[in-house]
């Protein structure tokens, strides 16, 4: 009974939150139906290209008595690989109306048919001799993760307390990771990356979701989104007594008022309304430059085509699928420390060490790929390159922005952030895996000074204009970017933002849904 009593008393103002067995296992549920699609997709199709493009061309050949020339079977498969992020695009794209109208789990679970389709697809294709039915798959299943990449890390970070806020949104990158190293695992040519395997290969990324829509119903709905945008607040308390394992979630519940007071007030901010919201300015600029940056840095150049690059760089063509399960291994244990110090070293630190090692890793692996003609010992020295890259993005430029994004603007603007990161962050990721075949093969060597000067300048951007966030509420991260808002706005309308949350919008922003 004394024990009863204590728990029931008011928490202290400091008190901390707690991983409890409910966050940990809706934190699993979700990251690894949804974060998963993303990683095991854009792997997948790495090692065994060379078996889907023989499967290309002799589906080509059944059809027209002929095989492809070389560049319409580059194109072709560039397509392949680009036509997951443009599915990306377009689920990210949608993906603010769908959180607003069903809420984040809800949002999840209707986003499970993306993967389960395409899933089927995929495994039927050879049967059904149609490489068509991939490429379509390929779009579908792209949806999925562009779906799950915003409206996961939107989820966890609204269901964690302050204080686990970073190491749960980095779980998104964590499981992303996973699906990446899982795929480089069944891949393998003496697993599933042969000729009779590929199929199932393919079509395993439909159990994740199933598992995903079996288990998340029984979890909660975030909190936030239950009391603020459904006016629920009965059970948005129980949805935190139930997250949290004590009774008194008092002092969550009137930060949440607060913020439902300041979303009242103002509507729901549209994207089209964000990009003239002077109030939002460098929290919009921000996360354009993280999503930018994370993609145009290179890390799915290699994830997309890292075979290639193993074999650029002097690897046997039959050791190079072992050199990528290595290097997932590797991004496997870096994501992981990045997720357990997220929350000690803060953000900006781990995004500004992160990128300095890529970037400086990008410089010396230019200088060994094109010198390594002359001096073939260079080739080992490239593998350590990229081996020394692959851990400094999984440090920081891979996971951390998906906590960032999530800190830095509050309830109701934060859908429609999401839908312009989703987008920037898609965009950037179909150009690279449509273009660096291409620009690989023009340039050569040189191919990687380009990703050098967008790690350089994204560090700069970083420490000069993002602050530090860890530990804080959503309002004190919001009050600090009001100081800098508040410098480039005319000196007559500085009193918008005097306070924290943006200002009222005119009556045509609350109405608008896109």
């Amino acid at each position: 009974m004394e024990k009863q009593e204590m728990e029931t008393l008011p928490p202290e103002p400091l008190r901390k939150g707690r991983l409890t067995p409910v966050l940990a296992l809706v934190t699993l549920a979700a990251a690894f139906g949804s974060a998963f699609q993303y990683g095991y997709n854009i792997s997948v199709v790495n090692t065994p290209h060379k078996v889907l493009k023989s499967f290309y061309n002799e589906t080509y050949f059944d059809r027209y008595g002929k095989f492809m020339d070389e560049s319409l079977l580059l194109l072709l498969w560039s397509v392949t690989v680009s036509m997951f992020p443009l599915g990306g695009l377009l689920g990210a794209l949608i993906v603010g109306p769908l959180v607003d109208r069903c809420g984040r789990k809800k949002t999840l679970l209707i986003n499970t048919t993306f993967a389960i389709i395409p899933a089927i697809l995929m495994g039927s294709s050879k049967a059904a001799k149609s490489y068509e039915m991939i490429i379509l798959s390929r779009v579908i299943v792209g949806i999925c993760a562009g779906i799950a990449y915003s409206a996961l890390p939107m989820y966890l970070g609204e269901l964690a307390p302050p204080n686990l806020r970073g190491t749960l949104g980095t779980m998104t990158e964590v499981f992303v990771i996973i699906g990446v190293f899982l795929a480089q695992i069944f891949s393998l040519e003496a697993i599933l990356g042969n000729p009779g395997g590929w199929p199932v290969l393919l079509a395993i990324t439909g159990i994740p979701a199933a598992l995903q829509l079996l288990s998340l119903p029984f979890f909660p709905e975030s909190p936030r989104y239950t009391l603020i945008q459904k006016g629920d607040e009965g059970q948005a308390r129980k949805a935190l007594r139930k997250l949290r394992g004590w009774d008194n979630v008092e002092d969550e519940i009137e930060e949440m008022r607060l913020e439902d007071q300041a979303e009242k007030a103002e509507g729901h901010l549209s994207v089209i309304n964000l990009f003239t919201f002077k109030p939002l300015r460098w929290q919009l600029i921000t996360i354009i430059v993280l999503m930018a940056g994370q993609q145009l840095s290179g890390i799915n150049a290699i994830n997309y085509y890292a075979d290639t690059i193993y074999i650029a760089a002097g690897v046997n063509p039959m050791h190079s699928q072992y050199v990528t399960v290595g290097a997932g291994l590797l991004n496997i244990v870096m994501t992981m420390i990045s997720a357990f110090t997220v929350e000690l070293l803060g953000r900006r630190l781990l995004l500004l060490v992160g990128y300095g090692i890529c970037g400086s890793a990008c410089v010396v692996l230019t200088l060994a790929l094109v010198f390594q003609n002359k001096v073939p010992e260079l080739s080992y020295l490239s593998i350590i390159c990229v081996f020394s890259y692959i851990a400094g993005h999984s440090m920081g430029p891979s996971p951390v922005p998906s906590v960032v994004r999530t800190e830095i603007f509050l309830q109701s603007s934060r859908p429609a952030a999401f839908m312009v990161d989703g987008a920037v962050h898609w965009l950037f990721n179909f150009i690279i895996g449509l273009v660096f075949p291409f620009i690989q093969e023009g340039i050569g060597g040189y191919s990687f000074i380009i990703f050098t000067a967008v790690c350089l300048l994204t560090a700069i951007y970083i420490y000069v204009v993002i602050p530090e966030t860890k530990g804080q509420t959503f309002v004190e991260i919001n009050q600090a970017f009001a100081k800098r808002n508040k410098v480039l706005i005319p000196e007559k309308k500085k009193e918008e933002t005097m306070d924290f949350s943006p200002g009222p919008l005119p009556t045509s922003a609350k109405e608008t849904n896109f």
